[in-house]
């Protein structure tokens, strides 16, 4: 019988058992001359002096042999502590693969996932703290206890990878979010250098609770970095009849007259017009958020309006049944 006490294993509470009959010669050198992978990790570990090892549960099987290793090459003393995890599965049950999401870190970077959320994501896979879902790495290193990694596979959950992300980039300062997305709309010609800070914090500022990545601002947000805004037919059939053109017209001639264009006063002054024009608020809002934006959802009206400005934003009004 060949015993081994784990750290963690996931099919045993205190070890596993093998017959030794169950061992077969291994190759420790390839062909080529090249060491195999358990021969090489074996020496690399105990020269390093690696006292813990944690992998996946795929190599439990390596882990008899490579003690045997460690013991013939009179590295008995250096034997490290293993523990086995469970693998990550994607949500259809099947093995990790790169239609799940399985790819380099640095490609989570690239989609515009914040690294710590990341990590808080992977620490989650397989490990529960408990009702808590969104734990900063120092939280977690003082909970954290191999013992309580679960024996079941993980389930790897794109959705819940873009929750978890969106709660980190709402909480986080809205100048590093904006640091980050300086680089993204530079490269799609969105801005320059040129680009007024101030005015592109306050833009980052009204998407932050709206952005379940990066990227997500950038298809939102576009808008504000363009004029050619796109209304989709179907929007346009919705929300902006005929009868409205008259009135879209006048709101822009009512807008030229307010002084201070801030959010304050540009409501002010759509409610006025509203109630003049005997219209309910709600009717008017869709219609005037489709003209300035070419979508029907964002952040507040007046926000929007106070961040496009007085001149562009009278612009598109008029502008919406000329074309």
């Amino acid at each position: 019988m060949f015993d081994i006490m784990f750290l963690y294993a996931p099919q045993a509470e205190d070890g596993v058992v093998w017959e030794e009959g169950q061992l077969r010669d291994e190759v420790l050198m390839k062909a080529d001359g090249a060491p195999t992978y358990s021969f090489a990790c074996v020496v690399d570990d105990a020269l390093m002096g690696i006292t813990h090892v944690i992998r996946g549960e795929d190599h439990l099987t390596n882990t008899p042999k490579q003690v045997l290793m460690y013991e013939a090459l009179g590295y008995g003393d250096r034997i490290p502590k293993f523990a086995h995890l469970p693998m990550i599965m994607g949500e259809d049950g099947a093995k990790m693969s790169k239609r799940h999401g399985a790819t380099a870190v640095t490609d989570y970077k690239k989609m515009g996932f914040l690294p710590e959320a990341l990590v808080n994501y992977l620490m989650l896979l397989g490990w529960s703290p408990g009702n808590e879902e969104i734990l900063p790495l120092k939280s977690a290193c003082a909970k954290f206890s191999i013992k309580k990694v679960n024996k079941a596979a993980a389930q790897f959950n794109m959705e819940k990878l873009r929750w978890i992300n969106a709660q980190y980039i709402k909480a986080a300062d809205t100048g590093r979010i904006t640091d980050l997305l300086v680089p993204i709309l530079t490269g799609e010609g969105l801005v320059d250098s040129a680009v007024d800070r101030v005015w592109l914090e306050r833009v980052v500022g009204l998407y932050k609770s709206r952005m379940s990545t990066l990227w997500d601002f950038v298809e939102r947000a576009k808008y504000l970095f363009s004029d050619d805004i796109v209304i989709s037919p179907q929007v346009r059939q919705e929300h902006l009849k005929a009868e409205l053109a008259p009135v879209l017209e006048a709101l822009a001639e009512r807008l030229e007259a307010v002084e201070a264009f801030d959010i304050a006063s540009a409501e002010a002054a759509f409610r006025t017009f509203a109630n003049e024009k005997g219209l309910k608020t709600g009717d008017l809002v869709h219609p005037v958020r489709v003209a300035l934006t070419g979508d029907t959802v964002g952040p507040g009206l007046f926000e929007t309006m106070a961040v496009l400005g007085k001149t562009r934003t009278i612009a598109r009004l008029k502008k919406t049944f000329r074309d």
